[in-house]
């Protein structure tokens, strides 16, 4: 979790949805479409992931409205086989196509047990998570992962070649909160670092790299250089294959051609890659879900090593920051909130947020 400082600011979620919706709305974006694009950014933030949140909407705006990204893009089955989907995101924001898609395998999985979709045409689409965790209502498990802007080097190098290529994995686990895996393959995600940077705080070793390759503490020379994988070797050879699977599929974008941090992505170029796992076609649902549950139990009660006040289950700190922030308010730094009013002013909103 990035950490909160004194001089962060609590936002209302409500108020930040409502702010969000209409600056998306005055870039020419459906009412509809914009409130769940601004549905995902409130939801990263409230998480805690503020990478994925409210910090985006500058970036946002400048792809809407000057970089060739359309506002009104409607994503669409390109290919229908069974219980595989190419959906073509239209050009859309990533939220539209990547949601669409993730409709669309549930639906499909109803029948099928298992179904996935391959997402080409589309745009950035924000934190993973969101998306898997539309299958659990439905007692399904969710997978979601997307392509990213080269920020990492294959191992052993010092070139921008590989995106973090994230994977998120939603599981359903009854009486206790379900298991909520994001992450991408890389130390951090580049946006955490500008987070770093706004806030004024050194990184934690083993997130980055500077041009040459070598370790960094400092968020300017990272973000000036390179993302360090997780696991050495692991880390650059499952990103490739998150690459592979959001991109090849569908004849979206990968790597390279998707653009670069000096000179930004390419619109529409962009690629995802949905999936969901009906469990009932696999398991009794409700003896699956106590058996998650177990496992859960099992990690929190297990011996904890020296100064581990608890152990936590994948999601359950984002979960109890989205409980906590509902009522305190998210804390978002005095950057981003400056950022954010100025988009907001020069589009003609008024801001106010409490």
């Amino acid at each position: 979790m990035i950490p909160t400082i004194s001089t962060d600011r609590r936002i209302q979620a409500a108020d930040l949805q409502t702010l969000v919706t209409n600056i998306l709305v005055a870039c020419a974006m459906d009412r509809t479409d914009a409130h769940l694009v601004a549905e995902t950014l409130v939801y990263a933030d409230l998480s805690g992931v503020h990478s994925h949140g409210v910090l985006r909407i500058p970036e946002y705006v400048k792809k809407l409205t000057q970089a060739g990204v359309d506002p009104q893009g409607r994503p669409a089955i390109g290919r229908d086989s069974g219980a595989c989907i190419v959906v073509d995101g239209g050009n859309s924001m990533g939220q539209i196509g990547a949601h669409f898609a993730m409709r669309a395998v549930i639906e499909r999985a109803q029948t099928t047990g298992l179904a996935a979709a391959a997402i080409r045409g589309s745009n950035h689409c924000g934190a993973m998570a969101y998306f898997a965790t539309l299958a659990l209502p439905h007692d399904m498990i969710g997978i979601a992962t997307t392509n990213a802007l080269p920020t990492m080097a294959p191992w052993g190098g010092a070139e921008r070649i590989l995106g973090i290529n994230p994977l998120a994995v939603a599981i359903p686990a009854g009486s206790e909160l379900p298991i909520v895996y994001d992450a991408a393959f890389s130390g951090s995600s580049h946006g955490k670092i500008r987070i770093y940077q706004q806030k004024g705080l050194t990184l934690p070793e083993g997130w980055a790299l500077d041009r040459t390759g070598a370790p960094t503490t400092d968020p300017t020379t990272a973000l000036d250089g390179l993302l360090a994988p997780i696991g050495g070797f692991k880390g650059t050879g499952l990103a490739l294959i998150m690459g592979v699977l959001s991109s090849m599929l569908s004849g979206a974008a990968y790597g390279t051609e998707l653009g670069s941090l000096e000179e930004g992505p390419k619109p529409g170029q962009d690629g995802h890659f949905v999936a969901v796992i009906r469990i009932a076609a696999f398991e009794e649902v409700g003896r699956f879900k106590e058996r998650i549950a177990q496992a859960i139990r099992q990690i929190r009660d297990s011996q904890r090593a020296p100064g581990v006040e608890r152990i936590y289950a994948p999601g359950e700190l984002e979960a109890l920051s989205r409980q906590s922030y509902r009522s305190a308010g998210i804390p978002l730094n005095a950057v981003t909130l400056a950022e954010l009013t100025q988009t907001a002013q020069m589009l003609g909103i008024s801001v106010s947020l409490a």
